[in-house]
């Protein structure tokens, strides 16, 4: 997009732009997202960045109104795969607040200034201008939304000191922290209560199909979904660099009915709230919330097999995971099985060799066991064949070992060749790791016996897929939910 062209997308308030550029006004020092409802700036008055942190470099606060570091993160993080791609990623995981810059450049096997030179000129800001931009914001939700003492909240964000909190804060939103807290009176509670967030997404969001998918994979003891569709809320386990939380997210209301805005309701209960930018990053990765529902429906409505499943289901998400070790595990149980059958093969993996919560929440009870433990299980308790327990003891090891990785900022391709090396892992697994662990917004998977068959039911030739790019993993799921569930084997 030129400079014009992106006024023309301030103008109208476009909110498909929220989060993809961001714009600042010379004459009153503020930045927005592009659907900012405040009167459009003159154009001589305006100047665009690339990210958050940009202007905030630049030297503008955030707008009080749309509150331009609440909006859904750019789509396009999840289909690079290029350094900056990958380290946006990262960054957003909150590797930088717990490595620093020198653990995001080993992670991504560059140097510090290699990585510091290439975001900023993409982005106009490093990688720590980039974290320090997503401390603030989570310290503005823990303020808002929390009693915790300021000195206590400042280092939860992730902030050295308290004095670099104090000076951030008021940089950022040129208020106080005190002040910022005040925005929110009778709101607030202890951390341990949990803490309500909204999670924005962009555009059309098909919830029914999301949720039913998360609730007919739920895993006893670490997932339940409760509620009937329509006003369901699914709740999790997660397990975080400084301790364990509980996720909830509430269903939106079926399309048709009138809904207050862009986004899903969300209460995080968390042993330490360091981990709020962390788990808050992971359940997006989960709802694909920074997706770009209008490229996807507009690619692939213009085929004329998948039009007809485009238009009955408007911004369909590809759900990635919570953790990408659990979900590879998981894989692992669900080849040649049924979906319920391998939920319930993942139970008793977790009723065995979970890590139990201090206290049982509703019906959960544990955290997903951590490779190295499943690595040297016998694994008797699952009743598998025994090809099957050593490919999943396989995967465990190579995970505990670091020969796979599947952290967010990972090489999608040779992550899926080093899984391809494992013994016991075929295509089909690999292929669903890779889009859902690593977020692949381009997986088809050929050998699915749900694809075939949707294939089958469009008239659509196998090599219909070619021209899916790069959404294939979004047709993927269409072809899924246009056809009765039927069980993949791996290949």
């Amino acid at each position: 997009m030129d400079e014009e062209t992106r006024y023309e997308a301030v103008s109208s308030r476009d909110a498909r732009f929220d989060g993809v550029f961001f714009f600042a006004v010379v004459t009153t020092g503020i930045y927005c997202r592009p659907s900012c409802p405040a009167v459009t700036p003159k154009r001589a008055n305006v100047r665009f960045y690339p990210s958050a942190a940009a202007a905030q470099r630049a030297g503008f606060r955030a707008c009080r109104r749309c509150r331009p570091d609440a909006a859904p993160g750019s789509a396009e993080w999840n289909v690079r795969a290029d350094l900056v791609g990958r380290a946006m990623r990262l960054i957003g995981d909150g590797v930088v607040d717990r490595e620093g810059v020198a653990g995001l450049a080993d992670r991504l096997g560059y140097s510090s200034r290699q990585v510091h030179r290439q975001l900023t000129e993409e982005l106009g800001a490093g990688p720590v201008a980039l974290a320090r931009a997503q401390r603030a914001h989570t310290a503005r939700v823990l303020l808002q939304t929390t009693d915790l003492p300021v000195t206590e909240l400042a280092f939860a964000s992730g902030f050295t000191s308290v004095r670099q909190f104090n000076d951030t804060m008021r940089e950022t939103y040129a208020r106080t922290p005190s002040a910022l807290r005040a925005q929110a009176p009778g709101t607030r509670g202890r951390a341990a209560a949990g803490i309500p967030l909204r999670l924005a997404h962009r555009g059309p969001y098909a919830a029914r199909e999301i949720f039913d998918f998360l609730q007919r994979r739920a895993v006893p003891g670490i997932e339940e979904t409760l509620g009937a569709p329509g006003a369901r809320t699914y709740r999790r386990t997660l397990r975080l660099p400084y301790g364990t939380a509980v996720a909830e997210v509430r269903e939106p209301r079926p399309a048709g009915q009138p809904r207050r805005g862009h986004w899903l309701d969300c209460r995080l209960h968390l042993t330490d709230p360091r981990d709020l930018s962390t788990a808050v990053q992971r359940v997006r990765r989960l709802f694909d919330l920074d997706a770009d529902p209008y490229a996807v429906d507009e690619r692939l409505g213009a085929d004329p097999h998948l039009a007809p499943l485009v238009a009955a289901r408007p911004g369909l998400r590809s759900p990635g995971a919570a953790d990408g070790e659990e979900l590879a595990v998981r894989a692992v149980l669900g080849q040649q099985v049924t979906v319920a059958a391998a939920a319930r093969l993942a139970g008793t993996l977790v009723a065995a060799y979970g890590k139990p919560l201090a206290a049982p929440d509703g019906g959960l009870t544990h955290v997903f066991p951590e490779p190295a433990t499943l690595a040297d299980a016998t694994l008797e308790e699952l009743g598998m064949p025994d090809s099957r327990r050593r490919a999943l003891r396989t995967v465990a090891t190579a995970l505990a070992d670091g020969r796979v990785r599947l952290d967010p900022g990972v090489d999608r391709d040779a992550t899926e060749r080093a899984l391809l090396d494992l013994p016991g892992i075929g295509p089909w697994t690999a292929g669903y790791i890779r889009m859902r662990a690593l977020g692949d917004p381009d997986v088809f998977l050929p050998g699915d016996a749900g694809a075939r068959h949707g294939l089958t039911a469009l008239g659509a030739p196998a090599d219909a897929c070619d021209a899916w790019r790069p959404w294939r993993s979004y047709a993927l799921h269409h072809l899924w939910n246009h056809t009765p569930p039927r069980e993949p084997k791996d290949a």
